[in-house]
């Protein structure tokens, strides 16, 4: 394995892992926040936002390293380019949902009023690229490891994957909506949105280890 090519799958295995990992434990111990109910950018939001925010852009600029270790070990072969293009593109909306932090919502941060802001609709937009991208980037990637019948379970995952994404992204934004205009108070948004970014976050850490397992491989047979 090349010597620049371990750090970046690396960095696959650990931006997504760390970007949970530190999620979770904003979610718990911030004062009036709600992992059931609020989405996990309002953490971007408040006092201690600015956790989050670093949060985000580190995470996408490691997944964007990520992309350029992954095109030098999928190549070539089916989705060699479109993965790693895809996957560094989702790197990048990170950031930008990182730069741009979302407006107050769902009553979070705790007396702030519901507000609309440029700064927000850039967010939301970077968020609709991020949830858009990962699914895409999975079920590219469950093409290419269809083609070869040992890496059948790697596709199926990759598609349940791509698919758990799409399913979640729908339900949470619903489930926001409703919330909003009140006719569903406290809806799982929140837990549904987690469901979607522990999966697919999860998948791109596996599929790095992955990655790196097989470089591995081939330089000690």
């Amino acid at each position: 394995m090349k010597l620049t090519l371990r750090p970046l799958l690396t960095a696959g295995l650990v931006g997504p892992l760390l970007f949970i990992v530190v999620f979770l434990v904003e979610g718990i111990t911030r004062p009036g926040y709600s992992a059931w109910r609020h989405y996990v950018s309002q953490l971007a939001t408040g006092n201690s936002g600015w956790v989050q925010v670093v949060n985000f852009v580190v995470c996408g600029a490691l997944v964007i390293g990520f992309a350029f270790g992954l095109r030098q070990t999928l190549r070539p072969g089916r989705a060699s380019l479109a993965a790693p293009i895809l996957m560094g593109l989702f790197g990048s909306a990170l950031i930008v949902a990182g730069v741009f932090s979302t407006d107050p919502a769902l009553g979070y941060p705790v007396g702030a009023l519901p507000i609309h802001t440029t700064h927000g609709m850039v967010h939301g937009l970077a968020g609709l690229a991020a949830f858009s991208l990962l699914p895409v980037t999975a079920l590219v990637m469950a093409w290419r490891f269809s083609a070869d019948s040992a890496t059948r379970r790697w596709a199926m995952y990759s598609a349940a994957i791509g698919l758990l994404i799409i399913g979640c992204f729908i339900a949470s934004t619903a489930f926001s909506v409703l919330d909003e205009r009140g006719v569903l108070t406290n809806a799982p948004t929140g837990f549904v949105q987690r469901v979607a970014i522990i999966g697919g976050w999860t998948w791109i850490a596996m599929v790095a280890l992955r990655q790196l397992r097989l470089g591995a491989a081939i330089m000690n047979p």
